[in-house]
């Protein structure tokens, strides 16, 4: 209940502190640009948000950010990651986001962003969106998100002093993220591994990429970094798994793009001495502004002046098409990822001064890569896994 008192007491501050959008609607200006719809994680940060009361129409307002005269609004709809795997969650969030998307148009929204969980929610072009809203742009995303993935890797792998021969994992290489990073990987001369746990899609990828892929991580064998592109549930690296993945006296690197977090908080506090762990994909600019600051972007788990990749990608959409004029994007589908949509956000991205951010792990910075493990924690590790008797290694 206090949660939620400081919740509406931080969306009030939010509403009467946001003075861009005072001047704007003084102005006659539309009062947000871009509108970035949501799920939540889980039900603990639904609980977070909206304590036990349900908001009117299955949305409401979130953090505010601005980049370059651009204005951006979160607006969160009531369905976390995990319901959004079920039919009636999907039903349910489609008509929300349907709502959340009608609030933005009255206020003058251009740029609409899928966020989080919600990517397919209205299939892989979304056409049904696009038909009701002709004179809306949407996007998933994705572009910007495995255009600072790949970044964020190519640094890891550096920091970390891994080689062009060692051997990597790919969690769900099958998906929009872990296609572009194994593509990325091969490219650069890896090893590469595929772990998933849809047989079907790992057939189907096969076809496409001969590498060694796996529905069980017990017979992947030992590798030098994971790259975590995926959130199902049945895919979550455990205490367990890391075990049969790490080499012997080394730690492992753990790049997570997932949201909610692949390795998440609760496993990694339990191995984090056998670990290396980044957020990944995710962007930082110096023009990046949260209406209350800090308070806001730590609402979102984010560093100062860092926003999501996807965020980046709706904002600087909007920017290019609607302040410079780049008029051809909005013919553009931005629900494929392809190379002319990452050429076109690289090269807008560059202008808006928006980078790779710093790397950190569950809000702390990451400054040291060392996979060179320390043994004096060896029979700290024993007894960690004298602890997890019951744990099942992920299967498929």
């Amino acid at each position: 209940m206090f949660a939620a008192i400081l919740v509406s007491l931080w969306r009030a501050s939010l509403a009467i502190l946001d003075w861009r959008s005072h001047w704007r609607f003084l102005t006659g200006r539309a009062t947000v640009d871009v509108v970035i719809v949501t799920n939540v994680r889980d039900e603990q940060e639904r609980h977070l948000f909206w304590g036990n009361l349900s908001p009117r129409e299955g949305h409401s307002s979130g953090a505010r950010i601005y980049m370059n005269g651009v204005a951006g609004r979160v607006r969160g709809i009531y369905v976390t990651a995990e319901e959004l795997l079920t039919k009636s969650g999907r039903q349910m969030a489609k008509q929300q986001f349907i709502n959340a998307v009608k609030w933005a148009d009255k206020r003058g929204a251009k740029v609409v962003l899928l966020a989080a969980s919600t990517k397919r929610l209205f299939g892989r072009d979304g056409a049904e969106l696009k038909a009701m809203f002709p004179h809306m742009l949407f996007t998933i995303g994705d572009n910007g998100t495995a255009l600072l993935l790949c970044q964020d890797i190519a640094a890891a792998l550096q920091k970390a002093k891994l080689s062009k021969q060692s051997r990597v994992l790919v969690i769900g290489p099958y998906g929009i993220l872990g296609t572009e990073v194994t593509k990325f990987l091969l490219a650069e001369g890896y090893e590469v591994v595929g772990f998933g746990t849809n047989p079907t899609l790992l057939n189907e990828f096969s076809s496409n990429f001969p590498i060694e892929l796996h529905s069980d991580i017990a017979h992947i064998g030992k590798v030098d970094a994971v790259f975590a592109c995926t959130h199902s549930p049945n895919a979550k690296l455990t205490v367990d798994a890391i075990e049969h993945l790490r080499h012997a006296n080394k730690k492992l690197l753990v790049v997570d793009v997932a949201e909610p977090a692949n390795l998440d908080a609760a496993t990694y506090a339990r191995c984090e001495h056998v670990v290396v762990r980044q957020d990944a994909g995710n962007a930082w600019s110096p023009n990046l502004r949260f209406v209350l600051g800090k308070v806001s972007s730590g609402m979102l788990n984010l560093a100062p002046n860092s926003v999501f990749g996807c965020f980046a990608e709706s904002l600087t959409l909007y920017r290019a098409i609607f302040h410079e004029h780049q008029h051809a994007l909005l013919n553009q589908n931005w629900f494929q990822v392809n190379r002319l949509n990452m050429a076109v956000l690289a090269y807008n991205f560059e202008s808006n001064k928006i980078q790779a951010a710093p790397a950190f792990c569950f809000g702390h910075l990451v400054e040291n890569f060392d996979l060179e493990r320390d043994l004096s924690g060896q029979q700290n590790l024993k007894v960690e896994r004298q602890t997890l008797t019951g744990l099942s290694v992920v299967r498929s």
